[in-house]
């Protein structure tokens, strides 16, 4: 049975982790630094960490977040936001993380992503796919941090990172994002039907039934986790004890 990965997602903005509402109306929470250091020692399995204003400056400005991170963190970092070359990628990597989520210069750019793929690995690329519904079973990919829409069909799209390369898919909702009223199933199942990558799912956890519902709606392989944890309404050995509980495989003994 495939176990599932527990993930927490930072959204940085300056030195600052922020959060908002369909990834709008952000507002400092803490500091990136030690909530990514308080989640590791409390057992997540890997840490996401993304610049929500890098559109705005065409830039990732996370290395010394990054180089802070790697210090006390040993396990996988993604970082993503305003990736938009391949020495941007290297920068990123040679900071330390391990992955990147590419999603504005990706469908700016399809072939960057087969770039990144021959040049890094396809298992340090990942397609950041933000969808938002515009029909009963059709979604549109957003960019610059879902502030501006492409007109790309999500189902299409993530068939086709698959095609370019890359290794992985970060699926967030930006209907469900910071909601906390679940996750989007219909989103998830569709999505996880049309691609043999992995699947990390975000926007929308408010409980930890909220994750049950996804992982036995949609074949996906992780959940990225942000109010749920950053307002601790639940905890991460709570959710990994709750998944168990529930016949769900979760990746490190909880």
């Amino acid at each position: 049975m495939k176990k599932i990965r527990v993930v927490s997602r930072i959204d940085i903005k300056n030195e600052y982790a922020i959060k908002g509402i369909h990834l709008e109306g952000l507002r400092k929470i803490g500091d990136p630094n030690e909530m990514a250091l308080d989640y590791y020692k409390n057992g997540i399995d890997e840490i996401v960490l993304m610049d929500a204003v890098a559109a705005l400056y065409d830039r990732n400005s996370l290395k010394d977040v990054i180089e802070k991170a790697t210090q006390d963190i040993f396990i996988p970092i993604t970082v993503g936001g305003g990736i938009r070359l391949l020495e941007d990628i290297q920068d990123i990597l040679n900071a330390g993380a391990d992955k990147v989520a590419i999603n504005t210069q990706a469908i700016k750019d399809p072939s960057f992503i087969t770039e990144a793929s021959k040049k890094f690995g396809s298992q340090c690329i990942v397609a950041s796919v933000v969808a938002k519904q515009v029909g009963e079973n059709s979604w549109e990919a957003y960019v610059d941090n879902a502030r501006e829409p492409t007109g790309v069909d999500v189902l299409e799209w993530v068939k086709r990172v698959e095609e370019l390369g890359a290794g992985e898919i970060m699926l967030t909702s930006i209907d469900k994002e910071g909601t906390k009223r679940g996750f989007d199933i219909k989103l998830n199942k569709a999505v996880s039907e049309l691609t043999t990558l992995p699947i990390i799912s975000s926007g929308g956890a408010g409980s930890c039934e909220d994750v049950i519902e996804l992982c036995k709606s949609a074949d996906i392989d992780a959940v990225a986790l942000a109010s749920i944890l950053h307002y601790k309404i639940s905890t991460i050995d709570d959710i990994k004890q709750t998944l168990l509980k529930n016949g769900i495989e979760v990746r490190a003994d909880a």
